[in-house]
């Protein structure tokens, strides 16, 4: 624990000067990948949740129901209402018209990732989604990875920002919500999104074969640290210290992919892997951690061996387990999120605790137990950061990296496929 502590509190100090303009030992990630999306607003709950059968319950309801019923099912914002349409989402088939006049079939909902470490489900019909980012659905595909920075929390430990396959809704647990920064700009894993003659200085001074884009992207998830300005990243001239930090960075991201692009899934070794030792209740009230047996007792049923890192990991200080947890319990009961009806969308499907999430609850636990195990190596990295040499911000005025230009800033112009825009009418993209 004390070499945890110390670690938070040299990435604090960096983090301080970085906020009043003195660190120039890092580049802001800002500058590194430069095109960067703002959050999904769903403008309204009952779009996604942990439960896709849930989903599908609610736009049934949603759909059979007319006139001011379904205008108060709906919530309407400014951007929605059931009069509005809108174009399709980018690959989607779903209705450009009006909801109120056709409001078709249910969609496939589709996984996202709900803030870090959360994968959850979503409705994917623009006309439900106040502000979809539909220049995210136009890039992802089964090579995409989006880099998600964490909201900012003096002294919070914790990560500065994580890495999915899954669209990313941006939601952060605390703090202000991060930016999402795809990898490629295109579709096909083509044109990176990264700073312009970036990757000709690395391979200049760590090697020929030392710098293409998932390695930037592993460097990236090693050194981050955040600052209240978004992420920094020291980056480094040694080739060694590049090397180490990018094994690290590979396997953090293969732990958080959980298997996906044909990767091992996590697994902890025999002894350690956790198991259900006594059922989870149908509809569970309460988490809470019994360190001496280390186990997760959540109200009769109990999940043990469950290490302590795992339970104590936290994002923007805020507790991962926990908060995974509420959200799926407050699910399972029914419950009415604040500033929802009682007799609203978001209570319908409640059917209880299933097993699909307690399979889920087990690899999150996994996952969470091999990401604290990294830590001596990550707290490692940082302390060889002090003392090694870096790329320094002149050197990549000097190569023209920096100022970065304002056009890589824009989303890339995607022309290889046609939209359908609201109406039924071609988009023009």
């Amino acid at each position: 624990m004390a070499a945890r502590r110390t670690a938070t509190t040299s990435a604090t100090a960096t983090t301080t000067a970085a906020g009043s303009g003195e660190d120039t030992r890092s580049v802001e990630l800002d500058e590194l990948m430069p095109w960067s999306v703002r959050p999904l607003r769903t403008g309204r709950s009952w779009v996604s949740g942990p439960d896709s059968a849930a989903l599908r319950a609610r736009w049934e309801r949603l759909a059979a129901a007319e006139g001011a019923e379904q205008e108060r099912l709906f919530r309407p914002s400014r951007s929605r209402t059931p009069h509005t349409p809108v174009a399709a989402l980018p690959g989607r088939s779903t209705g450009t018209g009006r909801f109120a006049r056709e409001p078709g079939a249910c969609p496939d909902p589709v996984r996202i990732a709900h803030g870090p470490f959360d994968e959850q489900w979503l409705l994917p019909d623009h006309r439900l989604i106040d502000a979809a980012r539909p220049e995210l659905w136009r890039v992802g595909d089964d090579r995409q990875l989006f880099a998600v920075e964490h909201g900012y929390v003096p002294q919070a430990a914790g990560p500065a920002l994580s890495v999915t396959h899954l669209l990313p809704d941006g939601h952060s647990p605390a703090g202000r919500p991060g930016r999402i920064r795809p990898l490629y700009r295109r579709p096909d894993a083509t044109d990176p999104n990264l700073a312009p003659g970036l990757l000709d200085v690395l391979r200049t001074r760590l090697g020929p074969e030392e710098a293409g884009p998932e390695s930037v992207l592993a460097w990236i998830l090693a050194a981050a640290l955040p600052s209240p300005s978004g992420c920094r990243v020291p980056l480094p001239a040694d080739a060694e210290v590049w090397a180490a930090g990018v094994s690290l960075g590979r396997e953090l991201v293969r732990l958080q992919l959980r298997g996906a692009r044909g990767g091992e899934r996590p697994r902890l070794p025999g002894g350690r892997r956790p198991y259900v030792r006594a059922a989870l209740p149908a509809r569970p009230t309460g988490i809470a951690y019994d360190a001496e047996a280390e186990a997760l007792v959540i109200g009769d049923g109990r999940i043990s061996p469950v290490p302590a890192g795992a339970w104590e990991f936290t994002v923007s200080g805020v507790r991962v387990l926990e908060l995974w947890f509420d959200r799926r319990a407050a699910a399972a009961v029914g419950a009415v999120p604040e500033g929802a009806e009682a007799d609203g969308l978001e209570v319908v499907g409640a059917r209880g605790w299933t097993p699909e999430w307690t399979s889920e609850l087990l690899e999150l636990i996994t996952v969470l137990a091999l990401l604290d195990g990294l830590r001596p190596r990550q707290e490692a990295l940082r302390a060889r950061l002090e003392r090694a040499p870096l790329i320094s911000r002149d050197e990549l005025r000097a190569a023209g990296v920096l100022p970065v230009p304002a056009s890589v800033r824009r989303p890339a112009s995607v022309l290889g496929h046609q939209e359908e825009g609201p109406e039924g009418q071609f988009a023009l993209l």
